[in-house]
Parts: C-alpha cells; sequence; structure tokens
C-alpha cells in the first residue's frame, strides 16, 4: 500500500495540529532535530515544512496533504483543494499605519508597504487605488513604522501587538484559519482519497466532540413524555428505564456553551443526578 504523504506546518500551527492528530487517534513523535516526524500509522509519512510552502508543493505532487492558513494559499496562488477548515489559529489580514498617521494623507504620496503577504498586499493596494512601493518582511513586520514603512499588512488575532507598537488598523483584508488541503493528483488516485477523506472525518469528529458535552440524568417518570420533547440534544434523547420502574435515566449531547443556562432549567424539569462529561469525537 502506497504511502499518504503529509505536510505538517512548523511554528504556531504545529502544536494544534499534532494535537488534532493524537486525538484522531494517531501520535505524533518528534525527535530532535529532525523533520520527519514519527505517525502513528504506518501508511502516513509526515514532513515538516513551513505553512508558506505547504500549497505549492502539493500543487507540484511531492505530497498529498498537509496543512496551512488560507493567507498563505491566497499568497502563493496554489492550486489546492480544500477539505476541512479546522477553525483554529484564526488570524485576520489587516493594513495598519501609526497611529498619528492621517488617512488621507496616505493617499497624497507614494507609501512604502511592509509586509509578508506581497501578492494579497499588491492586489489590494492597487484596487485601493494607493501609489506604493512593498517591502517584503521576514518576521517582526510590525517594528518598520514609522521610520521604514508607512503601513503594514500583516496578520493579527486579537491587534494587541499592533495597538502595543503605535499602529491602528485602517482595513481588514482577510479572515484566514488552518485548513486541511490535499493535492488534486492525489485526489485523483481512489486509495489516496480514501485515505484523505478518512483523516478529515475523523479530524471533522475530533473537532465535533470539543464543541459538544455529553449531560446524564434522571427524571421521574410523571410528566416525562412532556419533558422528553422539551430536552435538547442533536438527534434525540437517549432513555431508559431506571430499576425499579420509579422514573428514565436519559443521556444528551449539548453544546458546550448551552451548558450555563440548560442544567438550572433541567433542575426546573425535574432532573437529578446530572454529571457531566467531555466527549472525545462525534460522528454523526
Amino acid at each position: 500500500m502506497e504511502k499518504l504523504r503529509i505536510l505538517i506546518p512548523k511554528g504556531r500551527i504545529f502544536e494544534n495540529v499534532s494535537r488534532l492528530f493524537d486525538e484522531a487517534g494517531f501520535p505524533i513523535a518528534m525527535a530532535d532535530r529532525t523533520y520527519r516526524p514519527r505517525m502513528g500509522a504506518d501508511w502516513l509519512d509526515a514532513k515538516i515544512m513551513k505553512p508558506q510552502n505547504v500549497g505549492e508543493l502539493l500543487e507540484l505532487g511531492s505530497h498529498d496533504a498537509g496543512f496551512t492558513g488560507v493567507d498563505w494559499i491566497r499568497e502563493s496562488g496554489a492550486d489546492v483543494e480544500e477539505i476541512l477548515d479546522l477553525r483554529f489559529d484564526r488570524v485576520r489580514i489587516v493594513a495598519a499605519v501609526p497611529a498619528e498617521l492621517d488617512d488621507q494623507a496616505l493617499k497624497r504620496k507614494k507609501i512604502v508597504a511592509a509586509t509578508e503577504y506581497v501578492n494579497i498586499a499588491g492586489d489590494w493596494l492597487k484596487g485601493q487605488g494607493f501609489n506604493y512601493r512593498i517591502v517584503r518582511t521576514y518576521g517582526a513586520t510590525e517594528v518598520f513604522p514609522p521610520d521604514d514603512a508607512d503601513m503594514i499588512i500583516d496578520n493579527t488575532s486579537t491587534g494587541q501587538t499592533l495597538r502595543d507598537n503605535g499602529l491602528r488598523i485602517v482595513a481588514s483584508i482577510l479572515e484566514s484559519s488552518t485548513r486541511f488541503v490535499a493535492s488534486r493528483e492525489a485526489l485523483s488516485n481512489a486509495e489516496k482519497r480514501g485515505r484523505i477523506e478518512e483523516l478529515a472525518m475523523l479530524f471533522k469528529a475530533v473537532l465535533d466532540g470539543r464543541e459538544r458535552v455529553m449531560l446524564e440524568m434522571n427524571f421521574p417518570r410523571e410528566g416525562f413524555e412532556k419533558i422528553a420533547a422539551a430536552l435538547p440534544a442533536m438527534r434525540s434523547p437517549t432513555v431508559s428505564p431506571l430499576y425499579g420502574e420509579s422514573g428514565y435515566a436519559v443521556k444528551i449531547a449539548v453544546k458546550r456553551g448551552e451548558i450555563p443556562g440548560l442544567i438550572p432549567r433541567l433542575k426546573k424539569l425535574g432532573a437529578g443526578d446530572i454529571v457531566e462529561y467531555d466527549l472525545r469525537k462525534v460522528v454523526p
């Protein structure tokens, strides 16, 4: 059986991707000074690469699937297929300028824009009608203004680093998160497509499991039919009779964010012995 060649991003994305593989049942083992981690399945072959390179390498066909942000897919223009939005490492690509710089002054001069996102920045600046020159950066873009740039185009999650460096956001250009993507060549291979789809199913089950919890509780028999109809659940509650026919044991899988309001409501409906616990995976 041919191995599925996976690109795993280094840097800030690695921790989340590694945890996702671990919870899906494929733990990643890393040795010092290596870019070839050991995977928890003999049909997986992984390599660590910068997320900036993942899209282009998949398009070239040297690897089958990988993980990177939408920002780097857009920046590289790589022709890959998105399999799953993993919903983590959310950032915005924004344009920011020194807080004291007047917006109209930017339009009256040829500005210097510092960025790692040369293509994204160029498209946006041109579309906004700026007279500009782009300076490519290699990290720490926020240090360029005001001495070496009038504007930066960079990623941010909260904007705090920009504010700490005396910058204000003037535009939001793109929203990005980490995606599981695949090469079109791999997807044309039935066996590899099947493996990629299996991984995507397991990843989605893990992500959905993180968003839900299981509640177990007991209800008295009296009036239970009306209570059961009002209970939230993915499809319908799981109900079993209690020993001695004194009532019912009920299980419901609900969204984690609903818990603070839901438990008091369940108590008012007559629930007792309520137990909450985490779910590892949810497969509809």
